[in-house]
């Protein structure tokens, strides 16, 4: 399989392997925002007493002021919260120069604040494809694994961890060569699906195809609400079933390549296997947004773009919420 750029799972990976070698390690969250903040709620980078990091918190602007703050918080064996970006010349000050506000809570990563078990829980329950939500008491930097649908507290914050992005792609066709890379740096697990042989031998490196039938290997991949099916191959043979598939499935985004003309009939037929004109409408058709894109790595471009947006507009994946990549 491609190698996904899970920043969640790369991010705690790497927390947990530093605390093995020796390392004391600290967590730094964006627990709050304002304005145009370079990096969402949640956002999270790890880092070493020494000063070695991954990750980030505002897309560099003030990593370097956290990293100072992280180094005494460890040598403290406390958490600590640090604000940026008050007023514009403030900001300027910290780095913040976008004049946005971001609020930073910095935990050391032992049984004491962030725990290394509830690390390696979440990085379980997310490949096993379930969410853990996590509270945060600031003042303290205590966190736990809470109940699904918590309300936070006060001076709490609450973090979801879903589980991995995973986009289906039916047809290894040359949109699908340009669409893998594009999926994999956007954070996403590609699965492609062709049962034409010659379709897939030599087209992806690093990435096996699935030599299976469409709604078979849907089936064993089991679609969740992280999940996004894509059918580029014309052939209603090979999409009209991976698409019943999907409809019949918490995919939070489903899309087939064609004409207008071609989406109408395919309409037509799904709605002869007794889906509804709300199930229908679940599907983009034709896929990707309108860019006048040509080219196979334009059209791959613009069905990234709108899955992109399908992902940020569904409220279940609000900006707020963890584990995104």
């Amino acid at each position: 399989m491609a190698e996904t750029t899970d920043e969640t799972a790369f991010l705690f990976t790497s927390a947990l392997t530093w605390l093995a070698e020796g390392h004391r390690v600290a967590l730094a969250t964006v627990i709050e925002t304002w304005g145009s903040a370079p990096r969402r709620t949640g956002s999270h980078m790890v880092l070493r007493a020494d000063g070695l990091f991954q990750g980030s918190v505002s897309g560099g602007c003030v990593e370097g002021d956290v990293i100072v703050n992280a180094q005494e918080a460890l040598a403290q064996n406390r958490a600590v919260r640090l604000d940026y970006g008050v007023s514009n010349s403030e900001a300027w000050q910290v780095g913040l120069a976008c004049g946005g506000r971001i609020c930073v809570l910095v935990q050391p990563v032992d049984d004491e604040h962030f725990a290394p078990r509830l690390m390696r829980r979440i990085l379980a329950e997310r490949q096993a494809g379930r969410g853990v939500m996590v509270r945060t008491h600031i003042p303290s930097g205590q966190s736990e694994e809470a109940e699904p649908g918590a309300k936070p507290g006060e001076d709490e914050f609450l973090a979801t961890y879903e589980p991995p992005l995973r986009v289906a792609i039916i047809g290894a066709v040359h949109i699908a060569q340009a669409l893998v890379p594009m999926v994999t740096a956007l954070g996403y697990a590609p699965f492609v699906i062709d049962p034409r042989g010659a379709f897939a031998a030599g087209r992806f490196v690093g990435l096996d195809v699935s030599p299976l039938w469409p709604d078979e290997a849907l089936r064993a991949w089991c679609p969740d609400s992280r999940s996004a099916v894509i059918t580029l191959t014309h052939d209603p043979k090979l999409d009209d079933p991976a698409l019943v598939a999907a409809l019949q499935s918490p995919a939070f985004y489903i899309a087939a390549l064609g004409s207008r003309k071609t989406h109408a009939a395919r309409l037509e037929r799904l709605k002869a296997h007794g889906f509804g004109e709300e199930d229908c409408a679940r599907i983009h058709g034709p896929a990707g947004l309108n860019i006048g894109a040509r080219a196979p790595a334009e059209i791959a471009l613009s069905i990234a773009a709108q899955m992109t947006a399908a992902l940020r507009r569904d409220p279940e994946h609000a900006a707020s919420r963890q584990g995104d990549a």
